[in-house]
């Protein structure tokens, strides 16, 4: 049942708030503004973490970070880290070894400082594509030993033919545990910690707030907002989001070029004054 009371939302970023060229449609921005005067908490909830974060963002009145597929909670507003759910070195380089082992022209990197940086090894880099556009020097030129050496809130690899979906069956398929393989429709896999999704880093977060599951609205477009969206009181996909996770959605919306979140924002908003109207 459509919740009629919403006191968190929950975004994904990349193909869902933001736009292809990453912007941030000045609809989106009016209306998660207007849910935030109205007294809801507006959360990034995102595989991106703190050093790859759109400057606009900001001024969506987005308070809280749930960061690296929910390995890391922040408070946006004074910096203060909620909450962080590490990937251990050991798993980290049982990773690195089979894919050395099964997949070696893959290319590995590994989330350093709270997400700030990102430390890849040599070839990573060649694998970027331009229209990623990631902040100057948010890829750090490293050395496999040095990415296997400690723990990080996520690891993210790439090939140069394979797709991250075709990654993560392949490293589910080699027995290893200890980790959470998702993918979020860019051209790499992501890894993180065992248990560690969005859902459960917002769970997290609303215990901190005292907001309950029920009251939360989420939008997402990939395979990484599964877990979200199910969780979620409301769980709203993109209509530019995969079948899979549109089949599991409370709702579809249109997609992040048709500014889908601000109308579905838009629609609780209106909903909410009919209602507090006819009290």
């Amino acid at each position: 049942m459509k919740p009629t009371s919403i006191r968190l939302i929950a975004s994904d970023l990349d193909g869902t708030l933001l736009r292809p060229d990453k912007s941030i449609a000045t609809a989106t921005r009016t209306a998660l503004r207007q849910a935030a005067d109205s007294g809801a908490v507006v959360v990034a909830a995102t595989g991106r973490q703190t050093g790859s974060l759109p400057p606009e963002l900001l001024d969506c009145a987005v308070s809280h970070l749930v960061g690296a597929n929910g390995a890391i909670g922040i408070d946006l507003v004074t910096g203060e880290v909620l909450f962080e759910a590490a990937l251990p070195a050991a798993t980290v380089a049982d990773i690195a070894t089979f894919f050395a082992q099964a997949m070696p022209d893959a290319r590995l990197s590994a989330s350093r400082e709270r997400g700030s940086y990102y430390l890849i090894e040599p070839g990573y880099l060649e694998l970027v594509q331009a229209h990623e556009l990631l902040p100057a020097g948010f890829l750090r030129p490293g050395s496999r030993a040095d990415i296997v050496g400690h723990d990080t809130l996520k690891m993210s690899i790439r090939h140069p033919s394979l797709s991250g979906e075709q990654m993560r069956e392949a490293l589910i398929g080699s027995g290893l545990t200890g980790f959470h393989a998702t993918t979020s429709g860019a051209p790499f896999l992501e890894i993180g910690g065992a248990g560690v999704t969005k859902a459960s880093g917002l769970a997290r977060l609303c215990e901190r707030l005292g907001v309950p599951a029920a009251a939360v609205l989420a939008f997402g477009d990939a395979g990484n907002d599964a877990e979200l969206l199910s969780w979620a009181g409301w769980g709203v996909a993109m209509g530019n989001a995969t079948a899979e996770l549109q089949a599991i959605a409370d709702q579809i919306t249109t997609s992040n070029i048709d500014n889908g979140v601000a109308k579905v924002v838009e629609e609780f908003l209106t909903e909410r004054r009919i209602h507090g109207s006819q009290r």
